[in-house]
């Protein structure tokens, strides 16, 4: 029961994060692209290589803490629902060209920052 109350705890932070952040991107940049949502979506990817590699392999952390931040804020303050429903809207707007970059950009700039923080978290130490 420990365990959920921390992912629960974690969840509701990275889930007002979420929010902060985006709003201040779209604030930034605007929403004819949604950049809040692949912005968080990387960083969150970013964070989740690097704190992975950092929680397994170079820093004694108690399972509840790693699930608290690598389920709990890490799951809440990425989106892929809100990528996908993003991704529909623009499909159903006609703005097809956006639609694709938003798949391709989401998902490389995703996978490729995972990949970036798993580097990072091997090199510390």
């Amino acid at each position: 029961m420990t365990q959920i109350l921390f992912i629960a705890t974690g969840g509701a932070l990275g889930a007002v994060m979420r929010y902060w952040f985006s709003t201040g991107v779209y604030a930034w940049l605007g929403r004819d692209f949604p950049v809040g949502t692949l912005a968080v979506n990387v960083i969150g990817s970013l964070l989740m290589g690097l704190l992975f590699v950092v929680f397994m392999d170079r820093i004694t952390l108690s399972i509840e803490w790693r699930a608290a931040v690598l389920i709990g804020f890490l799951g809440a303050f990425t989106t892929f629902s809100t990528f996908s429903i993003e991704t529909l809207n623009l499909l159903e707007q006609a703005s097809y060209f956006k639609a694709l970059m938003n798949v391709l950009l989401s998902v490389v700039l995703s996978v490729g920052a995972a990949g970036v923080g798993v580097m990072i978290g091997r090199q510390i130490g």
